[in-house]
C-alpha cells in the first residue's frame, strides 16, 4: 500500500485530503508545516508528497526546494489556492512534479496522484511492464515470455516514451526533441521511420499498440 503524506497548516484541510485518499486505498500520515513533513519523511517511508504552499515556519516551496537539494527525488503534487502562472512556474522551478489549484477536485487530484506514483515506478525500476511484455531501460530489449528483441537506442526510447505516457499524444517535433535533441540537424521525418519499424517489429502484438493521431502526431495505447 502506497503511503502518502499531506502537507497542509489548515487541520480540515488535512482530514478532508486524508479520508478521500483513504477512501481510495492509500495510507495516509499528515504533517501541517514543512519542519514537520522533513521529521515524517525522516522517520517513515513515504510514496508521495501532497503538498499546500503557503504554511508557516516552512512552506511549500521551501520545502520541495529543500527536498530537490539533499537529491531527494520523491514525487510532490502541489495544492494551492495561488492560480497565477508565476507560482505554478515557481513549484515547477523548485522541484515539483505536478500542480493542481482549490478549490480541488477529487477525482483529478487522485488521476493525478495516480500517474504520478506510475512514473515514479517507472523511474526507479527502469522497467515498463504490460502483461507478460517488458521493456528494460539498461539493456534496450522487450521481452515476451522467452522471445527477447534488442532494439536499437533511438527505437528503444522512442518506444519507452510513448509507453511511460500511454494515450498522451506526441507531436513528431517533441519526439525529435526528446530523444533526438533540440540541435539534432535531422528532420522530424525520420520519427515516422522508426515508428514505422517499431510497428512492423511488434505487429501482432495484443499489449500494446502505437496509434498515428492525423494532424498532431502518435500516441501508444496498452491494450490489457
Amino acid at each position: 500500500m502506497f503511503n502518502i503524506l499531506v502537507v497542509d497548516d489548515d487541520k480540515n484541510t488535512r482530514l478532508f485530503l486524508k479520508a478521500v485518499l483513504e477512501d481510495a486505498g492509500y495510507k495516509v500520515t499528515t504533517a501541517k508545516n514543512g519542519i514537520d513533513a522533513l521529521d515524517v519523511i525522516d522517520k517513515d517511508h513515504i510514496d508521495l508528497i501532497v503538498l499546500d504552499i503557503m504554511m508557516p515556519k516552512m512552506d511549500g516551496y521551501e520545502l520541495t526546494r529543500s527536498l530537490r537539494e539533499a537529491n531527494n527525488s520523491l514525487p510532490i503534487l502541489m495544492i494551492s489556492a495561488k492560480q497565477l502562472p508565476a507560482d505554478k512556474h515557481k513549484g515547477f522551478i523548485v522541484g515539483t512534479d505536478d500542480y493542481i489549484t482549490k478549490p480541488i477536485d477529487d477525482e483529478e487530484m487522485l488521476y493525478r496522484i495516480k500517474a504520478l506514483l506510475r512514473r515514479a515506478k517507472i523511474v526507479s525500476e527502469r522497467k515498463i511492464q504490460i502483461g507478460s511484455v517488458i521493456l528494460d531501460y539498461d539493456s534496450f530489449t522487450v521481452t515476451k515470455g522467452n522471445e527477447v528483441q534488442e532494439l536499437p537506442q533511438k527505437e528503444f526510447l522512442l518506444l519507452y516514451k510513448l509507453l511511460s505516457y500511454p494515450g498522451k499524444i506526441f507531436t513528431r517535433i517533441q519526439l525529435m526533441d526528446e530523444i533526438w535533441g533540440a540541435s539534432s540537424e535531422t528532420g522530424w521525418e525520420t520519427v515516422t521511420v522508426h515508428i514505422g519499424r517499431l510497428r512492423k517489429r511488434f505487429e501482432g502484438w495484443e499489449e500494446f499498440q502505437i496509434e498515428s493521431v492525423r494532424g498532431l502526431g502518435y500516441k501508444a495505447v496498452k491494450r490489457i
